[in-house]
């Protein structure tokens, strides 16, 4: 039998899928949950979803308004929230909704009550800070090495110097007796958030999500117990983030919210790092502009904050972290990078409603006096109508003058050696506040301090007692105490190597005594003993410094404040060192007595010839009896 046509074609279209018009979805909120209480009252909730940028939203509870709902030139599946919470708002779950024709989704959402005393406290010269790279500290938990829900598939493997090795939260939980016998007060941790990047990015610096711990790492709750465990030993925790720019896995770059979320959007260009140009005052703006505007490298597009709705973002998210884990502060990656003024903004809303709070910025420079324009107050930056209201900054010109002129190795003459050290530290006046600076003689940036394992600790003690006594905030690389050693010839994982004994299958274990070297549990007691010391020293803490040019071999110099004063002695010389001491009778008198805090001896520096033998490299610490 001949069927019609018309029959035929009602029949495919009877058997064919109707067209459904695709609907809006809900996926994700940032941030996940908020607390009554804060002085900003303003929150935004960034909402990631299908088609969500056009749906209507309303709130539903007592004290809580819609400001403004904002709809983005980018992706349709952005949209922006901004609630007013008034100061008289109770904790509860909101009652979120929106609407699109005839959809409607609805999502509770959590206001908390702030905890008291939970962190925030800050650190300050007071504090020993001490930089750990979590991938390569301990892998306390093998299970998390790899997660179903990273896309970007990485293997460990610890032969490869630049990959993944599976160092965790908890491995560092694990050995925090170690941290607490080493007598620091505080560690930073490089970045711990997700970076689910091809190749892993264990370094941590491409973040793909600004609210979530990178599983592999452990999680947010992990992270959270980390901190209050360190504070239970009297240790803070200070958060490594990165405003400059995130992964290039990050959801931002494959559906921008906006035309401009990112500089260079359409036409990626990396920076020229000439952060000189910020400040230069006949840089041209092109030059200014690609210090600024251009990507670190690829997989890192570079974050424009000038668009106030990421910025918005960003802030909100440091005050997230402060007030969700009780992190003490923060150390701000590639400082100079973002704009300075949005990142002026930025401090100014942490410090509002964290006032004990402390952010330290890594501003690279290799002279003091650029360095210093970026404290809070410098009065050079002032000059130019600037101000980056930091508190802390790096001391990076000192990393290098202990790479490239050696202050501890060299012998010391009236141009070489210990006079460098006295050099750089004459320069201070161009800080505003150089007890607010952070020193350090390397870090995961850099090479290590040492390159290869020294045959005596002469040189390295020198330079840990100058670490810990000057002016400002000491910060110690992790591994120092063991005396790891490298360059970077071999990439930056030849200088973040782990720590042997923090895995399964290590042969030796340093976070012991026995496994450690007779040199290594020398250099480990050196430590710890200044460590503890500090502690309770207002000297180094807050006191003044007056110090001598070592003219004449010795570098000698006081910390004093009231009640308490230290005397800090390094003989630069290879050899023993006969020296008048009757050229510092203004912080020595005839007869005083000293106890050397490293050693316990009781010591007589002038005592009737006014000359006194120095051993060759000598170091003390001397406290008046």
């Amino acid at each position: 039998m001949k069927i019609h046509p018309i029959i035929i074609g009602a029949v495919i279209l009877a058997l064919a899928p109707m067209e459904v018009k695709a609907r809006i979805s809900v996926e994700e909120i940032h941030p996940p949950h908020w607390w009554v209480g804060m002085k900003d009252t303003t929150l935004q909730l960034q909402v990631k979803g299908k088609d969500i940028r056009n749906a209507d939203f309303s709130v539903d509870y007592p004290g809580v308004r819609v400001d403004s709902v904002v709809r983005l030139d980018g992706s349709p599946d952005w949209q922006y929230i901004y609630l007013s919470i008034s100061p008289e708002t109770g904790s509860g779950e909101l009652s979120l909704e929106w609407r699109k024709g005839k959809e409607k989704i609805t999502r509770k959402y959590s206001l908390r009550t702030r905890e008291e005393n939970k962190g925030a406290k800050g650190f300050t010269a007071a504090d020993v800070l001490y930089m750990i790279m979590p991938d390569r500290f301990a892998d306390g938990d093998v299970s998390n090495n790899e997660h179903p829900s990273i896309k970007n598939k990485s293997v460990v493997d610890r032969k490869n110097l630049n990959v993944r090795h599976g160092g965790d939260l908890k491995g560092i939980r694990d050995h925090i007796h170690y941290l607490d016998s080493l007598g620091i007060t505080a560690v930073w941790l490089n970045p711990v958030l997700e970076n689910d990047m091809p190749g892993g990015a264990y370094h941590g610096y491409a973040t793909t999500d600004y609210y979530r711990i990178d599983p592999r790492f452990g999680t947010n709750e992990e992270y959270k117990e980390l901190i209050s465990t360190l504070h239970s030993h009297g240790i803070k925790t200070v958060m490594d983030m990165i405003f400059n720019h995130c992964g290039i896995a990050h959801p931002w770059v494959e559906d921008p919210p906006s035309s401009d979320w990112f500089n260079l959007q359409d036409d990626w260009r990396q920076t020229n790092y000439r952060l000189s140009t910020i400040t230069d005052p006949y840089a041209s703006d092109r030059d200014r502009s690609m210090s600024v505007d251009g990507w670190f490298v690829y997989g890192m597009p570079d974050l424009n904050q000038n668009n106030p709705h990421l910025m918005k973002y960003l802030s909100q998210n440091s005050i997230w972290w402060i007030e969700e884990s009780g992190i003490d502060g923060i150390r701000m990656d590639t400082y100079p990078y973002a704009d300075r003024y949005r990142m002026g903004e930025w401090v100014d809303a942490v410090i509002e409603e964290f006032p004990e709070f402390n952010i330290v910025g890594e501003c690279w420079f290799g002279d003091t006096g650029a360095e210093a324009f970026w404290q809070k107050g410098a009065p050079q930056a002032a000059a130019a109508g600037f101000d980056s209201r930091l508190p802390v900054v790096m001391d990076f010109p000192l990393m290098i003058k202990s790479r490239e002129l050696k202050p501890f190795a060299e012998p010391t003459d009236a141009w070489n050696g210990l006079n460098k050290l006295y050099d750089h530290l004459a320069l201070d006046f161009l800080y505003k506040d150089p007890m607010s600076v952070l020193r350090f003689l390397d870090n995961h940036d850099t090479e290590r301090m040492i390159q290869v394992e020294p045959e005596n600790l002469d040189s390295w003690k020198q330079a840990m007692l100058f670490l810990l006594t000057i002016p400002g905030i000491p910060q110690i690389y992790y591994g120092t105490e063991l005396l790891m050693a490298g360059d970077r010839k071999q990439g930056d994982g030849n200088v973040r190597r782990d720590v042997p004994g923090g895995f399964p299958g290590d042969e030796v274990n340093v976070f012991t005594r026995e496994g450690r070297s007779a040199l290594q549990n020398e250099a480990f007691d050196f430590l710890s003993r200044i460590n503890r010391w500090r502690k309770t020293s207002k000297a180094v803490a807050e006191g003044s410094m007056k110090h001598f040019m070592p003219d004449n071999g010795l570098y000698l110099y006081s910390r004093k404040s009231p009640g308490e004063e230290v005397i800090v002695i390094l003989n630069g010389l290879d050899s023993e060192n006969d020296v008048d001491m009757s050229r510092y009778a203004e912080l020595i008198d005839e007869g005083e007595e000293f106890r050397d805090i490293l050693t316990g001896k009781i010591i007589k520096l002038r005592d009737g010839s006014d000359r006194f033998t120095f051993d060759s490299r000598a170091v003390m610490l001397l406290e008046r009896l």
